[in-house]
């Protein structure tokens, strides 16, 4: 037998992971990062390129295990010069919420273009964060 999740426990599950990131208040934030993701959610992260702004609240509502994030304010002055290689989320309080991969059409996160240069602007033009179906 498999183990599975009802819809409707997958969208729970969904809203409360995002939910999460509307903790604290005010909006919480992606910040853009050089180099690996470090081997703990919070852990040591590379240089910051850039820290972008999620709306409040950061997402809608989850349709069958899956939320899309409000709009994400860009960063028009991105911090450093290099190349993205990972990100971590944060609450309004500064509370690391979640990490990932970044990449130029790869990670957890797509850049058309993920080499950044200081001065210029990162942005994402999308976002979802989804429950898998265990």
């Amino acid at each position: 037998m498999t183990y599975r999740l009802a819809t409707d426990t997958r969208n729970k599950a969904t809203d409360a992971v995002v939910d999460d990131i509307d903790s604290g208040a005010g909006a919480g934030t992606i910040q853009i990062h050089v180099g690996a993701q470090p081997g703990s959610v919070g852990g040591t992260y590379g240089t910051l390129l850039g820290t972008l702004t999620f709306s409040d609240p950061a997402f809608g509502a989850s349709a069958t295990g899956t939320a899309t994030a409000s709009a994400i304010t860009s960063d028009t002055n991105a911090d450093a010069s290099g190349t993205a290689g990972s990100f971590h989320i944060r609450d309004s309080d500064t509370n690391t919420h979640s990490d990932g991969t970044c990449g130029q059409g790869s990670g957890d996160l797509s850049f058309d273009n993920n080499v950044i240069v200081a001065g210029g602007t990162i942005a994402i033009s999308s976002m979802t964060i989804t429950t898998p179906i265990p």
